[in-house]
């Protein structure tokens, strides 16, 4: 796919990416995000464009100073398996690493697709409590989280 474009979002790019990701928030695969709360961390996301489309994003949350989440990582249904994906996971972990962080956390029911990177799984229990109550809290499945954890050290 040569006609991709990894760019930095803005604000007037929220209605299109919660268009996207819709689907996934209606099935539980994501977390409802409203459009003020996307737009006070639109910094965190980076997403590609096809034809001057979003196809897809993937956010960089920060929750300490060594510790980053990889969250809300999503590709258009038309384009899964073309390894998207794996290109915004990619972006992520340079971005990361380029605000000096030491390790990534990411919450999946894509074990694989993070072990690619490197991520192993760690018990949720584990989990900054920061995490839970500001996040997990707001999801469909809480407290039964069947998602599986997982870090990288960077």
């Amino acid at each position: 796919m040569d006609k991709l474009d990894f760019f930095k979002p803005d604000v007037l790019d929220i209605d299109e990416m919660q268009e996207l990701v819709y689907d996934d928030v209606e099935n539980g695969n994501i977390l409802d995000r409203n459009s003020n709360e996307m737009a006070t961390t639109i910094r965190s996301y980076t997403a590609v464009k096809f034809d001057d489309k979003i196809v897809g994003f993937v956010a960089v949350h920060i929750h300490t100073t060594s510790l980053a989440e990889i969250r809300s990582i999503v590709v258009h249904k038309e384009f899964r398996g073309k390894s998207i994906a794996k290109l915004l996971i990619e972006k992520a972990i340079l971005e990361a690493k380029s605000l000096s962080l030491q390790k990534l956390l990411v919450l999946t029911y894509k074990k694989e697709l993070f072990e690619h990177f490197g991520f192993v799984e760690i018990q949720k229990e584990s989990l900054p409590d920061t995490k839970i109550w500001a996040d997990c809290i707001k999801c469909k499945h809480f407290p039964v989280c069947d998602e599986i954890a997982l870090t990288l050290d960077i």
